[in-house]
């Protein structure tokens, strides 16, 4: 026959009450949003399209008669024209892809400290994205050419993209962890946003009788 909580000794009810609070009924929306959101991340990683990501490098050298500094300026600009409309349509044709579809595939980025160029090619197939690649830095490199006695500077090719052995796009345990991060996060603002269903007891010490200075334990509702 099981005891009454009253009939219980005080160690066990203290016990209870530290429970944990996940283990809580109140609480299973948090449990419940981390699974989801790992099963939805898991399931993102499985079916989603691989993409793969292949860069070549273009570098600005600056010549005789130039400040070296200068060549800092022209890399930025370089960088900008990489991905403009005039480019684009030049490298079309060695990209194989029409110039709305090649803007979506391609990046350039430049870095403040050094006159280099690092152009991008995104694909699902590795041999088109080094391809776009490629084809956007031979592109930069010819028009630079154009005007190489105006600026004083000259671009060359510094890094032939080859293609890419892995995909950049997200792994299963990366696309599972992101997702369980996402939904404990959202289990987390549930929790803190809902109303409380039930008035939880406050227990409390009350003295006792003046014999052996001993206290007794009642529960009560706040």
């Amino acid at each position: 026959m099981t005891d009454s909580p009253e009939q219980q000794p005080a160690v066990l009810r203290r016990l209870r009450r530290l429970r944990p609070a996940f283990a809580r009924p109140d609480w299973w929306p948090l449990p419940a949003c981390v699974l989801l959101g790992a099963a939805c991340g898991l399931s993102y990683g499985m079916l989603a399209r691989p993409e793969y990501a292949a860069t070549s490098y273009a570098m600005v050298t600056a010549g005789k008669d130039v400040d070296p500094a200068a060549a800092l300026g022209y890399a930025q600009s370089y960088g900008r024209l990489a991905t403009s409309d005039a480019t684009l349509t030049y490298a079309k044709g060695a990209a194989g892809e029409p110039v709305r579809e090649l803007r979506a595939h391609v990046r350039s980025e430049t870095s403040p400290d050094s006159p280099m160029i690092a152009v991008t090619g995104v694909s699902a197939d590795r041999d088109r994205a080094a391809d776009i690649a490629n084809a956007v830095t031979e592109a930069v490199v010819v028009s630079s050419g154009h005007v190489a006695k105006e600026t004083g500077v000259k671009l060359i090719k510094f890094s032939h993209a080859v293609p890419p052995v892995d995909p950049v796009s997200p792994s299963v345990p990366l696309g599972t962890a992101v997702g369980a991060g996402a939904g404990g996060l959202v289990g987390g603002l549930v929790l803190l946003v809902r109303p409380r269903a039930e008035r939880r007891g406050v227990t409390v010490q009350v003295p006792g009788p003046a014999q052996g200075g001993a206290s007794d334990e009642r529960e009560l509702v706040r």
